[in-house]
């Protein structure tokens, strides 16, 4: 998707995450972060298939925070899968808020992105 389509900003996070589908789990590297969904680096054992459920878990701290969303399969190239998020908990949007908010450093975006998000 081109950069002018996108209505969400992406930021860097490079961390460990787990990929649920099904009774599959899946250690994954998730690349970069956006309200609407998540890009991962796979293992080559992961057999993952377009417009497939899969649940994310992205540990953030030690302290047990932690962002959590079901997510579909939205597009695979190569060893990446791009997930979109179609649910997100409460706890779990309000860290990805504020990451994303630290890292845009600009308010009046994410509030806009925001917007979209809910209106969506």
């Amino acid at each position: 998707m081109s950069e002018e389509r996108r209505q969400y900003s992406r930021i860097s996070f490079a961390s460990p995450a787990q990929l649920l589908l099904g009774k599959r789990a899946f250690e994954v590297q998730v690349l970069d972060l956006s309200l609407k969904g998540a890009l991962l680096h796979l293992p080559d054992a992961a057999d993952l298939a377009m417009g497939e459920a899969a649940d994310l878990d992205l540990p953030l701290d030690e302290m047990g925070n932690r962002i959590r969303m079901q997510t579909t399969v939205a597009h695979l190239e190569g060893r990446q899968a791009g997930l979109v998020c179609q649910i997100i908990d409460i706890d779990s949007v309000t860290h990805l808020r504020r990451l994303v908010e630290l890292n845009l450093g600009n308010a009046d975006l994410l509030q806009r992105e925001l917007a979209v998000l809910l209106a969506g």
